[in-house]
């Protein structure tokens, strides 16, 4: 052990410990795990190497060329479940969860509902669907290919009770400040918000209040200094919006909610 963790901090690993125990855990055999620890000391993300991340108290698959879910949008997760009673008019209340990724949003909002609805998932990308059927399938979540709205049913329009869209919100002349791991291991398109940050959310809210029920909410995430601009967008699309800052995480999301 002591060996392995000279290697994780010589190759720059902060928690070089923690990492040690998480890889000797998981490693089956010595061979598999000096593999893990090459791939590790390489720059791979640590759950990448893992097979799996820790997530608002549950464990997710993800895996190479998937977006590892950040401890920060378990804020999301609990302003998605505060919501739900609010918008819900019936049970189960019908959650969607767009660019899903792993679907681990998704799987936390459901687990934070006590189990009590009926989530649907969409992503684009084929890598981040197949991660996210295998993380939703005990749930029951359904999880669809597609970009954004186009992905899901028609017979969702208009009754969708919790929204959740982690959508990127990096721009894209800043993703080059972003930690080697993101930039070299993750799929750009899970981080590249366009020149300012916001353009896969102009395109959310765009859509977002047809396929919202009355009193349903869209909850997304972005950085504390995009917040305003965000804001500004969802309520031109008529949506009533509260922005909420988390200094724990810290993390900042939005909450838009339909007029009922």
């Amino acid at each position: 052990m002591t060996e392995l963790v000279a290697r994780l901090r010589a190759a720059g690993c902060v928690f070089a410990e923690d990492e040690a125990r998480l890889l000797y855990g998981t490693a089956r055999t010595a061979a598999e795990l000096a593999a893990m620890t090459g791939r590790r000391v390489a720059g791979h993300p640590l759950e990448h190497v893992l097979g799996w991340a820790e997530f608002a108290g549950l464990r997710v698959e993800v895996g190479p060329g998937v977006f590892v879910p950040r401890r920060r949008t378990e804020f999301l997760v609990e302003r998605a479940a505060a919501a739900a009673p609010a918008a819900s008019r019936r049970e189960p209340a019908v959650v969607v969860d767009l660019c899903c990724g792993s679907g681990a949003v998704g799987a936390a909002v459901l687990a934070a509902l006590g189990g009590r609805g009926e989530l649907y998932a969409a992503d684009l990308d084929p890598a981040a669907v197949r991660c996210a059927r295998r993380n939703l399938a005990g749930a029951g979540g359904l999880v669809y290919e597609g970009d954004l709205f186009a992905a899901l049913p028609g017979e969702l329009r208009g009754r969708v009770d919790v929204l959740t869209a982690n959508v990127p919100y990096v721009p894209s002349d800043e993703l080059a400040l972003l930690p080697s791991e993101a930039r070299d291991f993750e799929p750009r398109a899970a981080l590249d918000g366009g020149p300012d940050g916001l353009a896969l959310l102009r395109r959310v809210a765009a859509e977002a209040p047809d396929w919202l029920a009355p009193g349903g909410s869209l909850l997304t995430e972005t950085s504390a200094h995009q917040s305003g601009a965000a804001a500004r967008l969802l309520e031109a699309a008529l949506l009533t919006v509260e922005i909420s800052h988390s200094p724990d995480f810290p993390a900042t999301t939005l909450t838009a909610t339909r007029p009922g």
